[in-house]
């Protein structure tokens, strides 16, 4: 007697005896059991949508990556549809080659423009602008904030300028309101990394400018309209022209690898989607064929007339895609996502709590006036009279299993492979060398508990003499 059950559900149900047989709770044993600085949640939801796409077949970017885009679109508020990559890096790269283009027109940067960004932070942030034929100019950043300086904005300013690249450092949005009208101020692009920031939010104080995004026009030039009262708070990735985020395992949510890019204007998005997809014209979805009716009615550049749109090329671009089964389960994580944030906002408020006890060693981390992080780390910096270095610090959590990073490259024009690139320093960068030196931080991710986090916070207390057993 043949059974008329869809063979999927076999699979799924196999699919859950396999998560519940394979997720046991573990107890933590402080000493023992690590505490990661960050890490990945995942669970069932996310391995049947993985294995669902997987069934499918379809393998490259398909209906779940499109319900992704849209989906986190929605989440972050922007008025276009993201676009996937296959890393937060790539998204940079994408982001930053977007505003090379040739189709921007008088809008578009040159080789040898400068950017202004920040040194102390992470290496694709600033890469894409050397790639790119660009020159970074680095100003300094705040202690305690992490994030760029904005009185020293101006300093970075010559007749080159076109562009301002900025990290929300570890999750914590820098001050939109000066940036934001730095830029109008100077009709400059603005591209926002949240790579690490995903769910924060910022709002315009009462008596800042409201200022949002435009791409030029060869009438008006200008990269900047004026906005309302209504615009004043939103998610990060909603003040720039672009924005990025990276959905490492490290991250607010997972694909394994991947990222996108978020803009609210079509042009850039076409020109974004362009980089990602080889740099080609055409705008058909994978699997298909003359969207735009007139496929071999075209005519660029000096190609034989009527060249076939699916080949050709108005970019320069690359292949930088994902697979649906990383939208499956990035998918699954979005449904989880405003748990995650409340999660590391509950941590990051725990482990402040009990760190106060260290403030005489220890400058502990602030959030910048007017925002609502989403921490992705909680970080610490030594002070002169902790009497000790960072390196005694990180060895005594390392030998009790609690994981630790540095901020990233710390300073990046320190880094080996920084040596003879083209950039300029618009600035001293003390506060950046500071925290090449003397900073780091731990997690604040959604799979540590209390107990895991109150361990951390003695043995940090014990190694400045403040906690005896």
């Amino acid at each position: 007697m043949s059974s008329t059950r869809d063979p999927r559900d076999a699979v799924r149900d196999a699919v859950h005896r396999y998560c519940e047989h394979n997720a046991p709770p573990r107890a933590f044993i402080p000493g023992e059991t690590p505490v990661p600085p960050s890490g990945k949640v995942i669970g069932e939801a996310e391995t049947q949508a993985m294995v669902e796409a997987a069934l499918d077949g379809w393998l490259t970017t398909g209906r779940f990556n499109a319900s992704f885009e849209q989906r986190l679109a929605a989440f972050v508020g922007t008025a276009c549809q993201a676009l996937t990559v296959n890393s937060g890096s790539s998204a940079n790269l994408v982001a930053v080659s977007t505003l090379f283009s040739p189709m921007l027109g008088n809008g578009a940067i040159r080789a040898g423009d400068e950017i202004v960004t920040v040194a102390a932070g992470f290496p694709t942030t600033v890469n894409p602008i050397l790639q790119n034929g660009a020159v970074p100019v680095f100003i300094d950043v705040l202690p305690r904030t992490y994030n760029v300086d904005p009185s020293l904005l101006e300093n970075a300013v010559s007749n080159r300028t076109r562009a301002v690249v900025l990290a929300h450092t570890l999750g914590n949005p820098y001050d939109l309101a000066a940036v934001t009208a730095f830029c109008a101020r100077h009709n400059l692009w603005l591209i926002e990394d949240c790579c690490d920031a995903l769910g924060a939010g910022y709002t315009l104080p009462a008596n800042a400018e409201v200022w949002l995004p435009r791409t030029p026009t060869p009438d008006d030039p200008a990269l900047w309209r004026r906005g309302t009262d209504n615009d004043r708070s939103r998610h990060v990735g909603n003040f720039g022209h672009l924005a990025t985020l990276s959905f490492y395992p490290a991250h607010h949510i997972t694909m394994g690898e991947g990222g996108a890019v978020l803009t609210s204007d079509a042009l850039l998005r076409r020109v974004a989607e362009s980089v990602r997809d080889w740099g080609r014209d055409c705008w058909c979805a994978p699997g298909c064929d003359n969207t735009c009716g007139k496929r071999f009615d075209w005519q660029f550049g000096s190609l034989p007339a009527g060249y076939d749109h699916k080949y050709t090329y108005s970019n320069l671009g690359y292949n930088l895609k994902i697979t649906d089964m990383q939208a499956a389960c990035a998918l699954a994580q979005l449904d989880r996502l405003s748990d995650f944030v409340a999660a590391r906002r509950r941590n990051f408020a725990h482990l402040t709590d009990r760190l106060q006890s260290c403030a005489d060693f220890l400058d502990l981390p602030q959030a910048t006036p007017s925002s609502d992080p989403s921490w992705f780390g909680f970080p610490v910096t030594l002070k002169p009279q902790a009497a000790t270095s960072r390196v005694d610090l990180l060895g005594w959590l390392d030998q009790h299993r609690i994981g630790t990073r540095l901020l990233f490259a710390g300073n990046l024009t320190r880094q080996p492979y920084f040596a003879g690139r083209n950039y300029r320093v618009a600035s001293e960068l003390p506060v950046t060398d500071r925290v090449m030196s003397d900073t780091f931080w731990i997690g604040v991710w959604p799979g540590l508990t209390a107990e895991m986090l109150d361990y951390a916070a003695t043995q940090i207390e014990t190694f400045f003499g403040l906690h005896f057993d």
